[in-house]
C-alpha cells in the first residue's frame, strides 16, 4: 500500500510540473511575441519617419528643379530662334 502511495505522489507531482511548463512555455511565448511586436513596430516607426524625411528634401530640392528646367527651356528657345535665322 505504501507503494502505490509513493507512486500516486510521483505521478501527481510529475502531473503539475507538466502543467506549470505548459503554463510556462505559454506565457514565454506570449512574451516574446509581445516583444517582437514591440521591435517590428519601432522598426516601422523609424521607417515611417526616414521616409517623411526624404519626402520632405525632396520637396524642397523640386523647386529649385523645376527653375533649371524652366531656363533650360528658355536656352533652348533661343537656340531654336538663332537656328531658324541661320536657315
Amino acid at each position: 500500500m505504501n507503494d502505490n502511495a509513493s507512486t500516486f505522489l510521483l505521478v501527481t507531482i510529475l502531473v503539475l510540473v507538466v502543467v506549470l511548463l505548459i503554463f510556462g512555455m505559454k506565457y514565454f511565448s506570449a512574451a516574446r511575441t509581445a516583444r517582437l511586436r514591440i521591435v517590428s513596430e519601432d522598426a516601422y516607426r523609424d521607417l515611417a519617419g526616414r521616409s517623411i524625411k526624404a519626402q520632405e528634401e525632396c520637396a524642397s530640392v523640386v523647386p529649385a528643379m523645376k527653375g533649371a528646367i524652366a531656363e533650360i527651356e528658355s536656352r533652348l528657345l533661343n537656340i531654336e530662334k538663332v537656328l531658324k535665322e541661320v536657315e
